[in-house]
């Protein structure tokens, strides 16, 4: 069973580096701006409000990231928590990582009165899909994400 622990500052070189991972598995190897600095800044600075949890294999190993960050839902009038990226490297799948990587985090939101713990998966990713749906989580038909950014983002800030 894998380690799960909170990141360190020192493991964001490996933290960067299986987001990297995750980036060409998502079909996007150039989109990663992300650097070590940032990571050192936006998870360890002064007012940290992203998060990540790391699953080390019995060597020590970073093997699994779960990066998040809390939101909060008008309707239920609660935080909850956003999951952005969870990444098991490719040798590890199947062996209870990212299920332990989830259930961590579940057990973040009972323990803090957090109602929700959400998250997107891509239409095309039928793995994840079949294991998100063997641990019960519900799709949100009927929603889609939007996004504003770059350009877009630039003219409608002006």
């Amino acid at each position: 069973m894998p380690q799960i622990r909170e990141a360190r500052r020192a493991d964001c070189p490996r933290i960067l580096d299986l987001i990297q991972e995750l980036a060409v598995y998502e079909k996007e190897p150039n989109a990663v701006k992300n650097t070590v600095a940032d990571l050192e800044e936006h998870l360890f600075g002064d007012a940290p409000k992203v998060f990540t949890h790391v699953a080390e294999d019995e060597s020590g190993l970073v093997v699994g990231i779960a990066m998040w960050f809390p939101t909060y839902s008008t309707w239920e009038g609660r935080h909850g928590i956003h999951l952005e990226d969870l990444y098991v490297q490719e040798t590890e799948r199947g062996k209870g990582t990212g299920t332990a990587l989830l259930k961590t985090l579940a057990q973040i939101c009972v323990e803090r009165g957090y109602r929700r713990l959400e998250w997107a998966v891509l239409d095309w990713n039928a793995p994840a899909i079949a294991f998100y749906d063997s641990i019960r989580s519900s799709t949100m038909d009927g929603w889609s994400t939007r996004r504003l950014d770059g350009p877009a983002l630039e003219e409608m800030a002006r």
